[in-house]
């Protein structure tokens, strides 16, 4: 009997629904039989369970949203976050604390056998190499971690890969300490993705720049794509992957990490 991908009978909650990859996440969820909680801070056209206005840097906002939606859950998406335009201090607070925080509040209403499936970056792709850094800063509390971040820029350089960093091995410590609870959590990096918030990085970092994260499928990933990714982590066809940082990237990491795909120019002046 061929297995497939299915949501039929799934409760699901996802922040970050109301566009780009979480859009084509929370759509592709509906049509494929799941019963959707959505979130964002702003409004979604996909048709759900429910939807509920949510600003990550409000924590009370956060336990409100997850009191009213209630119940337990199969799995959880979190596809929220703000680019680089964003002032830092904001960044940091909506795309490592506030997903943190949102998660943390759902873990003991996941029930045992689900997942948890989280967008991350190739900006965060270095995270390995500061490991000490990013776990000492992870038992900061959020005023502690906020104070700390403005007052050594030079240590948390751009805010949001330094998120993203810490998005990275606080998944992987999250899955070891959900394990016995039967519980996986994994994460994505995107290479560079068709979705509204790629204006940004255009503006900050330039088209040539970015092309340089397009690997040897030598484009941009479409919304769908990376969706699909998410789709897969969290359903039960991926039932013993756990604790993973999966570049979702058209073979960028795989081929560099070989030298089959080289970039000799891509971080040069850093």
């Amino acid at each position: 009997m061929t297995k497939q991908i299915s949501y039929i009978g799934k409760r699901v909650a996802i922040v970050g629904c109301a566009s780009g990859m979480g859009e084509a996440c929370a759509r592709s969820l509906v049509e494929m039989g799941a019963e959707v909680h959505g979130a964002d801070i702003r409004a979604s056209s996909v048709e759900m369970a429910s939807f509920s206005e949510l600003d990550l840097k409000d924590w009370n906002a956060i336990d409100q949203v997850v009191e009213a939606i209630g119940g337990r859950i199969d799995a959880l998406f979190n596809c929220a976050g703000l680019p680089q335009t964003f002032p830092g201090q904001d960044v940091l607070a909506v795309n490592f604390l506030g997903l943190r925080y949102w998660t943390e509040q759902w873990v003991p209403k996941i029930k045992e056998g689900g997942a948890i499936a989280t967008i991350s970056s190739l900006a965060g792709m270095r995270y390995l190499s500061r490991l000490d850094l990013l776990k000492e800063v992870m038992a900061k509390g959020r005023q502690e971690f906020l104070d700390w971040a403005a007052a050594t820029p030079e240590t948390v350089g751009d805010t949001y890969s330094f998120a993203k960093e810490l998005l990275n091995c606080w998944t992987q410590v999250l899955a070891v300490e959900l394990a016995p609870r039967h519980i996986r959590a994994n994460i994505t990096m995107p290479s560079p993705t068709d979705t509204p918030m790629i204006a940004a990085f255009e503006e900050l970092a330039g088209e040539e720049r970015l092309a340089m994260f397009y690997g040897p499928a030598g484009r941009r990933s479409t919304a769908q794509e990376q969706a699909d990714a998410l789709l897969l982590l969290n359903s039960d066809l991926a039932g013993f992957i756990n604790a993973i940082c999966l570049p979702v990237d058209g073979g960028f990491t795989g081929g560099t990490a070989v030298g089959a795909f080289k970039q000799p120019e891509l971080f040069k002046g850093k």
